[in-house]
């Protein structure tokens, strides 16, 4: 019997867990846009209140911070150390793109994943910087919640995406982050062995219509709040 250790660390070993971190950070995605619905309000009561709600957590919501940093980390590391496996292997490219079986399903998503995951890994360290280390209540952001004075990071977010700059940023990471869910979603099922010839494409459409609406979900706050929708 292969050990555990000798058995992750493999290429194949590697793919699982990327497949497993992949689809953990989908939910995570799902999650994260079902909580910033509330932007879509043109006022900032529900949001904040969303907000404060997940401050509150304390501890709770800091282990699920660390947790969600290791999945990142896990995902980042298996996908650039199998990418790495891959282009040594093969140091020249085809060229042709085929696919064993049937029509290929390479696109430029698939060709892809490595940049439009460091360019969104990029886009949320400075997500991050701005709205979890931004101007708080003690530089003015104060709103209230339930009779209680929150932080007012519906202002900070309105803020942040009236600015043409970072509309425009948001805006093209999170076509990005379609195409990256799209290729994604349908990978970690092929990696988890999880397919065949009567599923393959079922999954993959499945895929593509969670990633378009996961990205249009996300697409349309800023467009949203830089046309005036939020205040």
């Amino acid at each position: 019997m292969i050990p555990l250790r000798k058995a992750l660390t493999s290429t194949v070993g590697k793919k699982i867990l990327m497949a497993f971190s992949g689809l953990g950070l989908v939910g995570f995605v799902i999650v994260h846009l079902l909580g910033n619905l509330t932007l879509y309000r043109s006022e900032g009561t529900a949001f904040n209140a969303y907000a404060h709600t997940l401050d509150s957590l304390g501890v709770l919501k800091l282990i699920a911070e660390f947790g969600l940093i290791g999945v990142f980390g896990l995902h980042i590391y298996t996908g650039l150390t199998v990418k790495m496996h891959n282009l040594s292997a093969r140091p020249i490219g085809y060229n042709q793109t085929r696919s064993k079986g049937g029509p290929s399903l390479s696109n430029p998503a698939s060709r892809n994943m490595i940049i439009t995951g460091l360019v969104i890994l990029g886009f949320l360290i400075l997500h991050i910087w701005q709205f979890r280390f931004g101007p708080g209540i003690e530089a003015g952001y104060v709103a209230d919640a339930k009779g209680e004075a929150v932080r007012d990071l519906h202002r900070l977010v309105v803020e942040t995406l009236k600015n043409p700059l970072f509309a425009g940023i948001y805006s093209a990471v999170m076509i990005l982050l379609g195409m990256h869910l799209r290729h994604g979603f349908w990978s970690a099922f092929q990696s988890l062995g999880a397919m065949n010839a009567r599923l393959t494409r079922p999954i993959y459409g499945f895929g593509f219509v969670l990633a378009l609406l996961l990205a249009a979900g996300f697409l349309g706050i800023p467009v949203w709040i830089y046309f005036g929708g939020a205040q």
